[in-house]
């Protein structure tokens, strides 16, 4: 059987069917991470889109449930050069291909991905089709192509009513250790799943209650606080500001989250409530975005954004440069910032985009990448760190 991706240009690619085999149309955006690709399934970013993995070799260590980033994948197709139909890792729980079914996710493996890569940078980010059935003539689709939208789609991904997140303890990559753990691989092969083995350090979060805005958080954001000895309430994205205020958090987190920030005019008018107090806030990708926009700036659309894991940002304090991980189609626009509001505290070394913002006068800093990682490097892993400590200073210390 064949399959096809049909962009809006009238550009076709053949190749074969992987995953479900229905017809979707969605934004095409690329992805450079080698690894990773159950996070990347899984981050709630991708819902509206379908995600073509530029790595040639896509599924060779399978899929662990206990990676994944949500419940379910949330971008509408999937794109590779090569699907590994055979899965060599011992936390394998099912092939990429298995997964890709289980949750109805049609895709297409097959093509040239280096070639659609170099298309939607050269042309910038397009809409397309992955669909089995072969079109006598494709201009019959294409104003169905141009005319798809990913519309509001934070609504889709964000959870339902909040939930708590209790503190835990850190894994070994996260610090000093104080304590050890030993992984079981014999039982683990015999289907026990355990926890992922956790080694203890000192939680410099311990006593600190966090708020969570979920605008399509991925788990590790509040896994990474509560690592950290934080007490994480998550509260859904359209949750009222006073609400939140009123529970007295030491802190709050923004979270990411797919889509156009300009569509998230009511989130926008609650994250401006929370800027006016003087709560510590830290925001990421999405969140970063919508305070900027509640703050008086602007965002636009990038020409093809950037999503992966190597993408080197520059701390203008120090001048230190990070390899970040990153999942974004819009930026804030630097042109429309005002300085009395906010000032650039980070910079994408590779085209001079905005990577973050530090408040003037304000307990808060945002970031447009993803100091979470999953997947990507942990160089920026120590801004949980900071937040934790700004935190403290502002007299969450009296809890810890």
């Amino acid at each position: 059987m064949k399959a096809f991706l049909i962009l809006e240009d009238g550009t076709v690619f053949e190749g074969i069917p992987i995953g479900a085999h229905r017809e979707v149309i969605s934004e095409i955006v690329f992805n450079t991470s080698m690894a990773g690709y159950l996070e990347v399934l899984t981050d709630p970013s991708y819902a509206g889109q379908a995600v073509c993995m530029t790595y040639p070799l896509i599924g060779n260590y399978g899929v662990c449930r206990d990676d994944m980033e949500s419940s379910k994948p949330w971008p509408d197709g999937f794109i590779v050069r090569e699907l590994s139909r055979v899965s060599s890792n011992f936390r394998c729980d099912m092939t990429l291909q298995q997964f890709l079914e289980e949750n109805n996710v049609p895709g297409i493996a097959g093509i040239d991905t280096r070639a659609l890569t170099k298309l939607l940078r050269e042309k910038g980010t397009m809409n397309g089709m992955i669909t089995t059935r072969e079109y006598a003539d494709t201009a019959e689709i294409l104003p169905r192509l141009k005319a798809y939208v990913t519309g509001k789609v934070v609504e889709k991904v964000i959870c339902r009513e909040k939930y708590t997140v209790e503190p835990s303890v850190s894994p070994e990559e996260n610090g000093p250790l104080s304590g050890s753990a030993r992984f079981d691989r014999a039982a683990y092969e015999r289907g026990v799943r355990e926890p992922r083995p956790t080694l203890v350090r000192e939680l410099n979060g311990a006593g600190l209650n966090v708020a969570l805005l979920d605008f399509g958080a991925k788990a590790n954001i509040a896994r990474s606080l509560a690592e950290r000895g934080c007490r994480v309430t998550v509260y859904p994205a359209f949750t009222p500001a006073e609400e939140i205020i009123a529970s007295a958090p030491d802190g709050i987190m923004l979270s990411n989250g797919p889509g156009d920030p300009k569509e998230c005019s009511g989130i926008i008018k609650e994250i401006r409530k929370l800027y006016d107090t003087d709560i510590p806030i830290f925001a990421i990708c999405l969140g970063h975005q919508l305070m900027a926009l509640a703050t008086g700036a602007d965002t636009y659309k990038m020409k093809y954004g950037h999503r992966g894991g190597n993408h080197p940002v520059k701390d203008l304090a120090d001048g230190r440069v990070y390899i970040s991980s990153q999942n974004h189609g819009y930026v804030v626009d630097m042109e429309k910032l005002d300085p009395k509001v906010a000032k650039p505290a980070f910079v994408n070394v590779n085209d001079g985009t905005n990577e973050g913002l530090i408040y003037t006068g304000k307990n808060i800093f945002t970031v447009q990448y993803h100091p979470e990682a999953c997947p990507g490097p942990q160089d920026s892993r120590y801004l949980f760190d900071r937040f934790i400590d700004m935190m403290k200073a502002k007299g969450g210390a009296s809890h810890a």
